[in-house]
């Protein structure tokens, strides 16, 4: 029995692999003008609510707003070290936003880096020339295309593999503002994402934008940072827009498409607070 189920999983894994790997012409997903508009109220309503909470003089982190109860053990969490993540999701009038053609990925997560000042923090945040050397896999190419004060346009190359390997170039915009000497947020979005197919080899191209295999169109991040109880908070929400989920693939399929982008965040913090840590103790806070 054992031995049957192995089998049939890798079976399954074969035909996943097979289904992926054809070329993108084949297994194309167009982005669909109501799939993006629907992604663009989805960000609107989430800046908005964003926007509004910064403007507030109560708690500045998310777990900060939860029942007491559920704050006293994520804050032990993140004082143990570990990661704090949960999946949101932004209504419209109290309703769920349809995507159709689409499927939109919203998490936040939060990590806590004890002897970490908040300039520290903002300073590795905005050295992207370096990325790659902190977060490969998942970065394998990152650049400052243009810089202008708290203005940052970069160029950051993704990869991905899960029984197949996916490369996705993306432009980004990312505006970093410092509220105090203790509290600074981010805001960030694409405005290229292009898959490129035989990545660093001869014959690498790019895929059309929007007609690709859709395991990114869009992606949005909004990031707060606060300094206190001994070091830093640091807090991310992601936003990403996917294909959705082929007709009749979704029992083979589906976990993998939704459990991607919380991979992806998990990884950030993760690695953004180990990397922290080591050059604090590297270069301490004067």
């Amino acid at each position: 029995m054992v031995k049957k189920g192995r089998q049939a999983k890798r079976a399954l894994a074969i035909f996943f692999a097979a289904f992926l790997a054809l070329p993108a012409p084949t297994n194309a997903a167009d982005l669909q003008p109501q799939t993006a508009q629907a992604y663009d109220r989805y960000i609107q309503l989430t800046a908005a609510q964003v926007t509004a909470e910064l403007a507030q003089s109560g708690p500045y982190l998310w777990v900060e707003r939860l029942s007491p109860e559920q704050r006293a053990a994520d804050e032990e969490q993140l004082r143990n070290g570990q990661l704090v993540i949960e999946r949101l999701d932004t209504l419209d009038s109290g309703k769920p936003i349809p995507v159709p053609g689409g499927i939109i990925h919203h998490w936040i997560g939060t990590v806590f880096v004890p002897g970490a000042t908040l300039g520290q923090t903002l300073s590795f945040m905005q050295d992207y020339e370096h990325k790659t050397e902190y977060f490969k896999p998942d970065i394998v190419r990152s650049k400052i295309l243009r810089h202008d004060g708290d203005d940052y346009f970069v160029l950051l190359r993704f990869s991905k593999k899960k029984i197949i390997t996916t490369v996705i170039d993306t432009d980004q915009e990312i505006h970093y503002h410092v509220m105090d000497s203790t509290h600074a947020y981010s805001r960030s979005r694409t405005t290229r994402v292009q898959e490129v197919e035989n990545a660093g080899q001869s014959d690498e191209k790019l895929e059309a934008e929007g007609h690709d295999r859709g395991f990114m169109w869009r992606m949005n991040t909004y990031w707060r940072f606060e300094e206190k109880d001994g070091g830093t908070y640091v807090e991310c929400q992601a936003i990403s827009l996917t294909r959705d989920i082929p007709t009749g693939l979704g029992w083979v399929v589906g976990s993998f498409v939704t459990s991607v982008p919380r991979e992806s965040l998990t990884f950030t913090l993760t690695t953004a607070r180990t990397a922290l840590l080591q050059r604090t103790a590297t270069h301490p806070a004067k």
